[in-house]
């Protein structure tokens, strides 16, 4: 995806921890929502050091995971993030793999 298409991008994936009409959520304000953000991030990009893959948020509306060769992809919601990696990772990325469930249990 183009930059441009990043920006423009939707930002209310049903993943987003927004608040919405009958749906529960403790994120009903925006510094919620940012936190929350924050977490998820903190989260996936602890699961991608194994494969040494950073995420990081773009402009509040995407995200752009890099590789170490400086290979990067931008998407818009977090349900993209593993076909993203798996595209990125040189060995692939199964969250089932024995080393990657033993390198989250070091951690």
């Amino acid at each position: 995806m183009c930059s441009l298409c990043g920006i423009l991008g939707c930002d209310d994936h049903w993943t987003s921890a927004v608040d919405r009409p009958g749906v529960y959520s403790r994120n009903t304000d925006r510094h919620a929502r940012r936190s929350e953000g924050a977490r998820r991030l903190k989260a996936a990009n602890r699961v991608l050091d194994f494969r040494r893959l950073k995420m990081s948020e773009f402009h509040g509306t995407s995200y752009v995971l890099k590789s170490p060769t400086g290979a990067s992809r931008v998407f818009d919601a977090l349900s993209h993030l593993w076909p993203e990696a798996e595209a990125l990772a040189t060995r692939g990325f199964d969250p089932l793999d024995e080393e990657l469930i033993a390198f989250m249990e070091r951690q």
